[in-house]
């Protein structure tokens, strides 16, 4: 798993930042984003959606776990 620290960033940056990042991980693996702008609990899942990747929850406060699928 890696973590992309993106607390304190506004949105789009988390999923600009999530886009540039999933293909560091293999396919199974889990990218963690932290950000606590609050679209970004809208935005991440969309993106998951728009994107065919799985959208795995935030297991913790401002953070936003996705699994890369393809």
């Amino acid at each position: 798993m890696i973590t992309l620290d993106c607390l304190g960033r506004k949105c789009p940056l988390p999923v600009i930042e999530l886009a540039k990042n999933i293909r560091n991980v293999g396919v199974g693996e889990v990218v963690r984003v932290l950000a606590d702008d609050p679209a970004a609990a809208n935005d991440i899942p969309a993106w998951c959606r728009m994107k065919d990747q799985e959208y795995l929850g935030s297991p913790e406060k401002d953070a936003f776990d996705v699994r890369r699928v393809s």
